[in-house]
């Protein structure tokens, strides 16, 4: 970023030193490459033995201040499946705010292998050093690393250099493979302040010093001379140690939120003889910003191309739930999502509206200017979606989708047109992130908790009886609402029919389905009603005179999906749920009822998860009756270890047979 110092000529380039280095490349032992498997996790497919980095800034009498960063690494490859780390990508930004693209170089890649008891090196060519586009704002640098195999260790270093002061680079400590050593040396210049933010803090030992720091630059008004400035500088250092591999665990929203990084926002920065720009914003200063823009506030605005339209579906529509419900449906079955996210309009809602077509910004302006246009309040909300992490300060980036947020009778109705199966606060299930934004056009914002505030409900009803030699027949119900409804809806309402029924029985082996019927597949404001017969085998275990049959028969959980010894991260359920499941099997002919599993009921701590199991003899049935309820959407880590004993209990208890005896 160029800075006018009020015709100063700068000559001399500042920078900071590092501290001295623990690691080095170029000094790979034997020992290093003999090792068979990673110490701390023996089933890492490869390990990163150092990671040493450090960002500092320079000046260019051309181009200004920029932001240098300098990554070091050096991987041991344990296994087969770790030979992929020979291929290292790194992305950088292109052509933003008219300034040049970020510049990215390789060096010192070299691959270390052990051949006849010796150390043998192969340098990184230039061959295998590439660049290309990833779309117009982003590319990617790409090296492939010679002569990698399994017992291989790999160096490299890149050198990362941006103008974009605004965007400082984040640092990663950790990995989807174990970590040694990692350090990161930040040196930052008294002109620039900008706020440190790590995720997993507890995780990364930090130092922190101010020094003084000398600039040097041509005097105004005699060039042969020079003038002095000093300043502080912010010299940062941050390291971790023994980084277990970044793995996939079930109820987990994104795993990049719990990535253990380290993050810089700019506040302010005062530059020689120039006033203090303030960076830092608010969320109503994000919010303002964000209107003000064309693809945004302008395109909310506009109504001509609407009008026609609405006058014919609002004929004889007066209540304003009526109109929300029919407008809603129009957008939502004329306009087709293109499935690009972002919060401004890409070829404008008109445009959008002509082809059909559109980015989620494009139909959800269009719902919102024409619930406005009806007499409902409608504002969008800005949200960042599940896969594009949560917003930890205010920051226009972070967002990446709108949808809308209508008002009738002081009551708020979340809607999103861009999915074919939503419906009043129902939305896909990839918007439900913590929290969105509210926007006004005064420039006024407020927080809106993306959590649903009720239970979707899942009944199975089933009518069982016993035949020969363990064979069960009956007939099957299930109704779904709210985001179980949807959520069934999306993943088979565009499927045949045979080809689900196909998928059913793969699911459960043994299976024969018959007389199937579903109800309100396409009425998204409905309940899901499924209904069919079936026979299935291999659910009765007989040993001598006894039958042994579980309750929940082919729906029967087996495994605690919590199996780590602990967890560092919250537990993501999506969203509360109930599941009940009342299920009759009628007692065949010549047997009686030896045992049944006895009731219980389990709850954790405020409720967050609960279970109910009941099962009863009435005449010549065995009546069982399940409720697992879900009441949280994300819960603290710290109760993963009541979380992990509650299902373990409850699985025991869903596992626990009932014995019929011959008589």
């Amino acid at each position: 970023m160029k800075i006018k110092l009020f015709a100063i000529f700068l000559f001399v380039v500042f920078f900071l030193n590092a501290n001295a280095q623990e690691f080095k490349l170029g000094k790979v032992s034997i020992k290093e490459l003999e090792e068979k498997a990673c110490p701390k996790d023996t089933t890492a497919s490869a390990a990163i033995l150092f990671n040493k980095a450090k960002t500092f800034f320079k000046y260019d009498n051309k181009f200004g201040f920029s932001i240098v960063t300098e990554n070091s690494f050096r991987i041991k490859i344990y296994k087969k499946d770790g030979l992929n780390w020979a291929n290292y990508k790194l992305p950088y930004r292109t052509g933003y705010d008219k300034l040049n693209d970020d510049r990215v170089e390789f060096s010192d890649g070299v691959t270390y292998n052990i051949e006849n008891g010796k150390i043998v090196k192969t340098k990184l060519s230039r061959e295998g050093v590439f660049k290309t586009a990833i779309n117009k704002n982003w590319k990617e640098a790409t090296i492939t690393m010679p002569n990698v195999k399994v017992g291989s260790i790999i160096e490299f270093k890149y050198i990362l250099i941006s103008e974009n002061i605004v965007e400082f680079p984040d640092f990663i400590f950790q990995y989807n493979i174990p970590v040694n050593s990692s350090e990161y040396n930040v040196d930052i210049p008294g002109f620039f302040v900008y706020k440190a933010v790590a995720k997993r803090p507890s995780e990364i030992i930090s130092e922190s010093n101010v020094t003084r720091g000398s600039l040097q630059f041509a005097n105004e008004h005699s060039p042969t001379t020079t003038q002095s400035v000093s300043f502080e500088q912010q010299s940062n250092r941050h390291r971790a140690y023994y980084i277990p591999a970044l793995k996939e665990e079930p109820f987990v929203d994104n795993i990049e939120n719990y990535r253990i990084s380290i993050q810089h926002e700019l506040e302010k920065t005062q530059f020689y003889q120039e006033p203090v720009k303030d960076y830092s914003t608010t969320w109503e200063g994000v919010a303002k910003t964000i209107y003000l823009d064309k693809d945004f506030g302008k395109e909310l605005k506009e109504r001509d191309y609407i009008t026609q339209d609405l006058a014919r579906i609002l004929k004889n529509v007066d209540s304003q739930t009526e109109r929300l419900d029919v407008i809603f449906k129009f957008v939502q079955n004329k306009m087709n999502w293109d499935h690009k996210k972002g919060y401004y309009t890409d070829k404008g809602v008109k445009q959008a509206y002509i082809d059909g077509t559109g980015n989620d910004a494009e139909i959800n302006f269009i719902l919102i200017a024409m619930l406005n246009y009806a007499g409902i309040p409608t504002n969008p909300v800005l949200l960042s979606t599940l896969d594009n992490g949560v917003p930890i300060f205010p920051n226009r980036t972070i967002f990446n989708y709108v949808i809308a947020a209508a008002e009738i009778d002081g009551k708020q109705i979340l809607l999103d047109a861009t999915n074919k199966y939503t419906t009043n606060n129902i939305l896909p299930t990839y918007t439900l992130n913590w929290t969105g934004r509210l926007l006004r056009e005064d420039g006024t914002s407020e927080i809106i908790k993306l959590e649903p505030k009720f239970s979707s409900k899942k009944a199975i009803n089933m009518m069982v009886s016993i035949g020969e030699n363990g064979l069960l027949s009956g007939k099957y119900r299930v109704f779904r609402t709210d985001y179980e409804a949807f959520t069934f809806r999306e993943k088979y309402a565009g499927i045949n029919q045979q080809n689900y029924l196909e998928k059913v029985e793969n699911d459960f082996p043994d299976i024969q389905i018959s007389d199937y019927n579903i109800e309100n597949s396409k009425e998204v404001s409905k309940p899901v009603n499924e209904n069919f017969n079936f026979t299935i085998d291999n659910q009765c275990e007989i040993i001598g005179d006894r039958i042994y049959i579980n309750p929940q028969l082919f729906l029967a959980e087996t495994k605690n999906p919590f199996v780590q010894e602990k967890r560092d991260y919250p537990i993501y359920f999506g969203y509360p749920t109930q599941e009940k499941f009342n299920i009759n099997i009628e007692i065949p002919k010549g047997y009686a009822v030896e045992s049944i599993p006895k009731a219980i009921k389990l709850q954790t701590r405020e409720n967050i998860v609960s279970f109910t199991f009941n099962a009863e003899i009435s005449n010549n049935t065995i009546q069982i009756a399940i409720v697992e309820d879900s009441n949280k959407q994300l819960v603290s880590s710290a109760v993963y270890p009541v979380l992990k004993d509650f299902y373990k209990q409850m699985i025991d208890k869903l596992n626990e047979k009932i014995v019929l005896k011959k008589i």
